[in-house]
């Protein structure tokens, strides 16, 4: 059975809310559940892998686009 992706558009939010918003979409996801996060804060490139390095989750993929990032993260 597929895993359902969530995506989150959190542009626009500052420190530290991306990641925020982000722990707890992973944290209501199934187990092996993903979600895409784009963020144009720039220390959201920071805190959302420290905040998953803390939870306990993956960092999937973090591509550096035009106007922020896009995060691939992943629940165990």
């Amino acid at each position: 059975m597929p895993h359902e992706r969530e995506d989150l558009d959190l542009r626009g939010l500052k420190c530290p809310l991306p990641a925020l918003f982000a722990r707890r979409a992973l944290a209501r996801a199934r187990p092996g559940g993903t979600i895409a996060v784009l963020a144009d804060d720039p220390m959201a490139a920071v805190d959302i892998p420290h905040m998953c390095h803390c939870e306990g989750f993956e960092v999937m993929q973090t591509e550096r686009l035009e106007q922020g990032f896009r995060f691939i993260l992943r629940r165990p």
